[in-house]
């Protein structure tokens, strides 16, 4: 069916294919306000920005583009300016094959006749709209001409600070709202959440700040910018962060919410002060990450009915352990999710409260106000809880509340830095509890650790070498294939794409309970354990390997003490 644009509607295109229905369509669009259509029905979880982009291109017959795999020319993107790319995100990315005078434009919405004549306008050129989804439209813009207006705007303002006296040089005085250090925290901070990242660290060096994010674990270095830029830098942030920005010499906390591509961020801000400059770290959460479904976090079969089954106890402790950035409160979150329900009272203590979930009673800890995790236990007990979450078993103190609590009839799920499951047994016995309560109270102990999945366009095969072999267990002289990361566009050149959960989910069953009573340690405990079916994180890791997720040198990180 062949469409005029200047009659058509995305919305008449959307019901065409199947994506929402009519009636669907008419509360959107009485319901949008300001909103574009595409963005509304995303929003409200109508609709994917796949479904939509393959709609349209079905019903319109145009091209869809990933642009993440397309290397664009710059001097095709300034053909348009930055403000029309921006207001109409769309991004022009290659000229048609066989004619110069035909430009290919990336659109989210190819029927905005405003922005085809608007771009038509300033290039002289005819524009041929292609299909694109808006993340990667902004993925895209955010790579070729997000810092360049940004930088262009900090070189001028380098040079004001410069040709300033020294006494008149400290810019924690003046107007740090000054519109270039804004936009350019702002833009730091909405390429990092589209680069996937998890934290952003700002770093004072001798002569540069350094801009550096953590993708998928690993820190890569996204910028560098003049020193002179981090007085004012650090002000804006603590501003923002609700922080004392006379305060240089103490390490700060704090806090910042920001809306990124219609999603809100929960942004924790640490400031601490080095020999150049105070450097600043902000961990980046998305309000609704991390709340996932099960079935997401990477849970092989067995493991998934090992999990729920440990969920079901009506009362006693489940404990998630591993390092920082281990995907603990993830799995935690996750867990409580799926035990809330209107017949239970889940209450939570955390520092910080990382997520807020409805119908959760969440309780921050306040050690001004002496609301320490034990103080706080003790006044949880008494407001009549099914299941209770410690955002972390830190001391003696609180590792003792909670066993009372699990032994008096309550769910306790909490978190604890072990290496593995059995040492975490041994752990709880060296903050003094008694090994026949920490038999009697455990249920369930899940470690986990998170591997960087390999890209699935570039991953390179190669054959397994005899130390290879080795580490995978398997026989010397075996012709098998494993995955190498390799980079391409699709990945910005990294050769991994996303991570994955790695378990060691150890059941505490009756026979594990009579060795745990014993006082015996965590190689015994293990032996057992594995002895009725426990998988270490070894074995979980080595099977990613096999199955070419994973790489061999990220199954080793993971697991390097096993």
């Amino acid at each position: 069916m062949a469409y005029n644009l200047r009659k058509v509607r995305m919305g008449d295109l959307l019901v065409n294919g199947g994506v929402i229905t009519t009636e669907q369509l008419e509360n959107a669009l009485r319901s949008k306000g300001n909103r574009r259509l595409g963005e509304y029905l995303v929003d409200e979880g109508m609709a994917s920005e796949d479904a939509i982009a393959r709609a349209l291109s079905t019903q319109l017959g145009y091209d869809i583009v990933d642009l993440q795999n397309v290397v664009i020319d710059e001097s095709i993107i300034k053909l348009v300016p930055q403000n029309i790319l921006e207001r109409y995100k769309v991004i022009p990315f290659e000229f048609a094959v066989d004619n110069m005078n035909v430009i290919r434009v990336a659109m989210a919405n190819p029927t905005d006749l405003a922005a085809i004549d608007d771009i038509s306008l300033v290039t002289n050129l005819q524009v041929e709209p292609v299909i694109a989804t808006v993340r990667s439209i902004m993925m895209a813009l955010d790579k070729y001409v997000g810092q360049s207006e940004v930088n262009s705007a900090l070189e001028e303002y380098a040079k004001e600070k410069e040709s300033l006296m020294a006494e008149q040089e400290d810019m924690y005085s003046e107007d740090v709202n000054n519109s270039p250090i804004v936009q350019l925290v702002k833009t730091l901070i909405e390429q990092a959440v589209r680069q996937r990242s998890s934290d952003i660290h700002i770093e004072p060096m001798e002569r540069q700040v350094r801009i550096r994010y953590r993708i998928d674990g690993a820190l890569y270095e996204k910028g560098t910018y003049s020193i002179r830029l981090l007085p004012a830098m650090v002000a804006r942030i603590k501003i923002i962060g609700g922080m004392d920005i006379a305060e240089k010499r103490k390490p700060q906390d704090g806090r910042i919410t920001q809306v990124v591509d219609r999603q809100e961020f929960d942004i924790r801000v640490s400031i601490l002060p080095t020999v150049y400059g105070e450097k600043i770290v902000m961990r980046l959460t998305s309000k609704n990450a991390l709340t996932k479904e099960k079935s997401q976090l990477g849970f092989k079969p067995k493991d998934l009915a090992k999990f729920d089954h440990i969920l079901q106890n009506p009362h006693g402790i489940i404990l998630v352990t591993g390092p920082t950035g281990s995907g603990k409160s993830t799995t935690l979150y996750t867990a409580l999710s799926e035990l809330n329900g209107e017949d239970v009272n889940i209450i939570t203590v955390e520092d910080p409260v990382e997520a807020n979930i409805d119908g959760i009673n969440q309780v921050q800890t306040n050690n001004k106000a002496d609301l320490t995790f034990a103080s706080a236990l003790r006044s949880i007990l008494r407001q009549d809880p099914d299941i209770i979450m410690i955002g972390e078993i830190r001391d003696q103190e609180t590792a003792s509340i909670a066993v009372q609590a699990s032994i008096t009839g309550h769910l306790v799920v909490s978190t604890l830095h072990t290496n593995s499951a059995a040492s975490t047994i041994t752990r709880l016995a060296d903050m003094g509890i008694e090994p026949y309560l920490i038999a009697d109270a455990t249920v369930g102990i899940i470690a986990q650790r998170l591997v960087r999945r390999l890209c699935p366009a570039c991953k390179t095969p190669k054959k397994a070498n005899a130390e290879e072999l080795e580490l995978l267990v398997q026989p010397p002289g075996t012709d098998l294939t494993v995955y190498e990361p390799c980079g391409c566009a699709q990945c910005d050149g990294t050769g991994f794409k996303g991570r994955i959960g790695v378990y060691e989910i150890m059941e505490v069953t009756q026979p594990l309970k009579t060795i745990i009573s014993k006082g015996s340690d965590a190689e015994v405990i293990k032996e057992k354990a594995l002895e009725e079916g426990m998988n270490t994180l070894r074995m979980s890791a080595t099977e990613y390997v096999l199955e070419g997720i994973t790489s061999v040198n990220e199954m080793i990180k993971v697991s390097f003490d096993s």
